[in-house]
Order: structure tokens, then sequence, then C-alpha cells
């Protein structure tokens, strides 16, 4: 049975807070552990009003104390923002504080835009072109080196390992699924961003996969949007305001996920309903059937499932529903 996991952003809802969304996630976090899942990660955002979730590591150490078993994770931490000792010495101490349940996923993409990427004070541009020698070296430094030289002959991520964290490369694009692949490492691929390059990007990851000596065969994760309910009106109900919230992020306007009785009568409900997407919304049975299409097709051997809804609860029947008929 290919393992399910869960994607979540710390979305804000209308008339709630940031300390609401963190708290919502950590009752999600709690369902997944509870529900058998593989793992939770978590998103890096910033300057977005709507989003909550800006420090991986700081939320991933929260959920690893709120939880027992499930692995948790950044989906990603975006290595352009940050220098790669920084990073690779937060997930050392995490994976020390919690070992074997770590995993960091990083990200090329700043998460944000480039004048709030430049207050890292890192250049946005320099940062993405170092991008592939950036992630080598928080590899080397976690005890995965890769060539002759690199930061890790000069530093060492503390606290010293005794277990390393599973890194995975995060990515919606043909230039990540090459990276992944030559560097054999597990690949995130983005199918919920809804660009129509799945296929191609897992093909390219697949054909340029290089055994390393963490991984032997391509692993691969693919993220898709997903709501079930117990039938498809209620899951449209509950589904259209994430379909509103989506059209505000493609459209550049931005706004708290609103209620599912206020989302009909949205400004905005028309356009966010012909918006193609990927996303699978409806009954359980529908759901999982697109899933199993989606595993299938792509060969997956792990689906991140990812959504918003304006009650926590909700989100975490979705869950309940789609592990216990998945099994």
């Amino acid at each position: 049975m290919i393992p399910l996991s869960v994607l979540d952003l710390s979305v804000v809802r209308e008339g709630a807070t940031s300390a609401d969304a963190l708290a919502e996630t950590t009752v999600l976090a709690q369902a997944a552990d509870r529900l058998g899942m593989a793992r939770f990660w978590v998103a890096e955002h910033h300057n977005m009003p709507t989003v909550a979730s800006t420090t991986p590591g700081v939320l991933i150490a929260h959920l690893a104390a709120a939880t027992s078993r499930i692995r948790l994770g950044s989906g990603g931490v975006m290595l352009p923002n940050h220098a790669p000792l920084a990073i690779a010495e937060q997930f050392a101490l995490l994976e020390s504080l919690h070992p074997g349940r770590i995993d960091l996923g990083i990200g090329r993409a700043p998460g944000t835009d480039q004048a709030t990427a430049a207050a890292f004070g890192r250049h946005p541009h320099e940062s993405v072109e170092r991008f592939p020698r950036d992630l080598i070296d928080v590899m080397g430094m976690l005890g995965d080196p890769r060539g002759e030289g690199g930061m890790w002959t000069r530093f060492r991520a503390t606290p010293v390992l005794a277990s390393r964290p599973l890194v995975a490369l995060l990515g919606s694009s043909g230039y990540s699924a090459q990276l992944a692949g030559m560097l054999g490492l597990p690949f995130a691929y983005a199918h919920h961003f809804d660009t129509g390059a799945t296929d191609i990007a897992v093909g390219i990851y697949r054909e340029h996969f290089t055994p390393s000596p963490v991984l032997a065969e391509p692993h691969l994760i693919v993220g898709v949007g997903a709501i079930a309910a117990p039938d498809d009106v209620e899951a449209e109900r509950i589904g259209l305001p994430s379909r509103i919230l989506r059209h505000g992020i493609r459209t550049n306007r931005r706004t708290p996920l609103v209620h599912p009785d206020d989302a009909p009568t949205h400004p905005d409900v028309d356009a966010a309903r012909r918006m193609p997407t990927d996303q699978l919304v409806g009954c359980t049975e529908r759901v999982v059937e697109g899933l199993r299409h989606l595993a299938h097709r792509t060969r997956a051997d792990e689906l991140m499932l990812t959504a918003a809804t304006y009650d926590v609860a909700d989100r975490v029947r979705s869950l309940e529903l789609v592990t216990a008929a998945w099994r």
C-alpha cells in the first residue's frame, strides 16, 4: 500500500489569527499521527498575512513534541533564504531531539517576493544560482558528503548526529527533478500547483536518477490537493473556500480563507470555479479513485495530501475518510 502523508501551510481563516492557524496545524498533525500517516510537512512562506507557517524548523520542533510517531518535516525550507550552516544545524538539533522522525525537504524558490527575500541578507539571484552548491553543502554537513570538497571539510553540523534526517528535494519544474535524480535524492513534486507538467517532471526525475549513498532507487512523493466528505455536495461546500483561496494566490489577491456560507457570494467565486485544477474534491470514493489513478499514472512511492478548509474538523474528517478507504 502506498503511504499517505500531509502537507500543511497553516492558512489563516477569516476572523481568526495566525495563532489560531498554528493551533489548527497542531490538531491536524495529531490527527495524521493517530491515523498512521507517514509524514507531516510544513511550508515556509514570508510576509503573507494569510499564511502562518514562516519558520519550518521552529514549527517542526513544536509538532514533534505534540505527536508520538509520525515523521515531521519541511515542505520545504527555501534554501536561497538561508545560510547552509544555519539549516544544517537546525535540522541536526531537530534530529537529535527526535531521532528517526525528521525530514529536511528543501526548495529552490524564495517562498516570497524578491524584496522580502533580499531582507534575509542574501542576494536572491545569487542565492538561486548557488542553490546546487548550497544543497550539497547542507547534505555534507549532515553526514552525506558528495565530492572531494565542501563546507563539511571545515564545518560539521552540531549537535553531532547519531542518525541523519532524511533530505529530499522539492520542486515543480524539470530543473529540480533533474537535480534530485542526479543526486539520488527523494523528489517531492508539487502536483497541487496545477502546472500541468507532472508527467514531464516525473519522467525527468526517473531518467536522471543515479543511485546514491542514501537511495538505491527513485523515491517519488507527489503532492496532491484533496478534500473528501461523506457526499459530493458537502465536499463542494467545504472545498469552495479553498478554490477561492487558490484563485487569489494565482491572481496575487491573497485574502483569508472565507467561511463556506460566504463563499457562494464571494466576488471571485465564478472565476474560481472556472479555474482549471487537479485538486480532488468530492465524496470519499471519488477522491480515493482519483488518488489511485494519480499514483498509478506517476508510479508514485508516496502521496502527500494538502488542502485548506475553514474548519479544521472538516480537514481531519477528510483525512479519516481517505485513510480508512485507502486501506
